[in-house]
């Protein structure tokens, strides 16, 4: 009797283990929108060692394999990921970054103190054409924040003539002079950066006046509206500063407005990368998942004046931010990255994905050394965190065909808090293959969901996993491969049902044809 008592209470204990959760995928007869590909941007920013000793090792490096200072193995996994757009010099630094002292001869050029990032001192060796070579080698589009707090409407329009008039003009005259003939034809540009901060600590009312004045004069010099203007919006949940955006700035001066939000605890004390505790990664998450409503409330008040969403919402940095590793410089914002990354890169390319409608830009921050880095390098080693194979793993999404993927999902509690286990999001590619991306957050139990499918009859289903054995797993120079993608065997197809099994703190994608 006792030995049926214990298999009755083990069962239980296995059933409560497993959470049940139920979606419906829709396929449209006529598809409603594309998800951008440039939602999957990054972003590199003059700070710490994210261009000098990531991107960059000087042009007379014989250790490290490059092509004109760029480390080629960068390049090389940069390219996997399919980088749409790169984000350059900032962040913070942009606005006191003056592009002029970053052309010409490399032993002429000024040097600059980092005041933002580190006190150092940088000698401007990789300037302009430096990053816009680097973009055309990676076949990604740039990125440029222009300089609005300590720099002028003429130094910014100088900028763009500089990079993008091919006839003959002072600006034209010196790229030339400078060794490039023709223009990098720039299409995005970035008027300031958290105007609200770093970027000048200004008002809504009176930053959104200085870009009037700053846009009208970032011209394509062609007249035909081929320039994408972002401005510089809101932190986290200041609403009235998107409001007041989109409420003075007339419409034909502006095509996006930025966001910034990290999956931070506590900005006085964000806790460890590593040695993090449950507590701190159910923290973590409930900042990360709050992307979903920051971006409901921020495109609610862009609906209102631009019902059309001609204007995009561009989540140009977002990320984990946690404390820098022992013994680094704390200027530097030097990271691991582990499971908890994957965790909040999977489910915030969720959000992006299925708000593709407003969200059309995003600039993960940033690609290398820094932050939610998707690389680290020390020396000659370089390493792909476990948000990198996320990106790559989703980046079947880009500009694919965006199918409704309707999530109900039990709970991932923690003492009297709760968090939603399970989100997702699904597209249809130019080859009909149809991908869902799932991710489970529960760091203790596995969640099976149950996929209604409408609208088509799919046969086969295969897939690929991110997991580890534990939350705090991360990749490392001495043993990089710790996690990899993997094949998943956990998806049963039947008609027009698909049940899945999530693993805890998983990231699954899934291609059906």
């Amino acid at each position: 009797m006792k030995y049926a008592i214990l298999s009755f209470l083990l069962l239980l204990s296995s059933l409560g283990s497993y959470g049940q959760n139920t979606a419906t995928l829709t396929v449209p007869a006529k598809p409603e929108r594309t998800i951008s590909r440039h939602i999957y941007g990054h972003f590199a920013e003059h700070l710490g060692r994210c261009i000098y000793g990531g991107f960059y090792v000087g042009e007379n490096n014989t250790k490290i394999p490059h092509t004109a200072g760029v480390r080629n193995d960068v390049v090389d996994a940069l390219k996997k990921l399919k980088v749409p757009n790169l984000r350059w010099p900032g962040g913070c630094f942009a606005d006191t970054y003056h592009w002029k002292d970053g052309i010409g001869p490399k032993n002429q050029r000024p040097t600059i103190v980092n005041t933002w990032w580190g006190g150092v001192t940088e000698n401007n060796s990789f300037g302009t054409h430096d990053f816009l070579n680097m973009c055309e080698l990676l076949g990604t589009e740039p990125y440029l924040a222009g300089n609005m707090a300590t720099g002028q409407v003429q130094e910014l329009a100088d900028w763009v003539q500089y990079t993008n008039f091919a006839g003959v003009s002072p600006m034209s005259k010196l790229r030339r002079e400078n060794g490039r003939d023709k223009p990098w034809n720039v299409k995005y540009w970035g008027i300031g950066n958290e105007a609200w901060g770093c970027g000048g600590n200004m008002t809504a009312e009176y930053y959104a006046n200085e870009y009037r004045k700053y846009a009208t004069f970032v011209s394509d010099w062609t007249n035909t509206g081929g320039l994408f203007r972002i401005a510089s919006g809101a932190n986290s949940g200041d609403f009235n500063w998107t409001e007041t955006l989109m409420k003075v700035i007339p419409k034909n001066l502006i095509e996006g407005v930025a966001l910034h939000h990290y999956a931070v605890i506590d900005w006085n004390k964000k806790g460890p990368s590593t040695n993090f505790t449950e507590q701190h990664y159910f923290a973590t998450m409930k900042s990360a998942l709050y992307m979903e409503e920051l971006v409901q409330k921020h495109s609610a008040i862009m609906d209102k004046y631009d019902p059309e969403k001609k204007i995009a919402l561009v989540v140009d940095e977002w990320g984990g931010w946690y404390e820098v590793e022992p013994n680094t410089n704390p200027g530097f914002l030097y990271q691991q990255n582990t499971m908890r990354d994957a965790m909040i890169a999977g489910s915030t390319l969720n959000t992006f994905n299925n708000h593709s409608d407003r969200v059309r830009m995003a600039n993960l921050a940033q690609a290398i050394n820094v932050l939610q880095a998707v690389i680290l390098t020390e020396e000659e080693k370089m390493l792909l965190t476990p948000t990198y194979h996320v990106m790559e793993m989703y980046n079947v999404h880009q500009d694919a065909t965006y199918l409704p993927l309707t999530v109900k999902s039990a709970d991932y509690t923690l003492g009297n808090e709760k968090l939603t286990a399970v989100n997702g999001s699904a597209s249809r590619d130019k080859n009909g293959l149809t991908h869902v991306s799932l991710v489970n957050i529960d760091p203790k139990n596995k969640q099976e969901v149950s996929i209604n499918i409408e609208g088509a009859n799919y046969k086969t289903v295969s897939g690929r996993i991110l997991t580890s054995k534990s939350l705090q797993d991360h990749n490392t120079f001495d043993k990089p491969n710790v996690i990899t993608p993997a094949a998943f065997k956990g998806a049963k197809l039947k008609g027009n049902s698909l049940k899945v099994e999530l693993p805890p703190f998983s990231v699954v994608v899934l291609e059906m044809k």
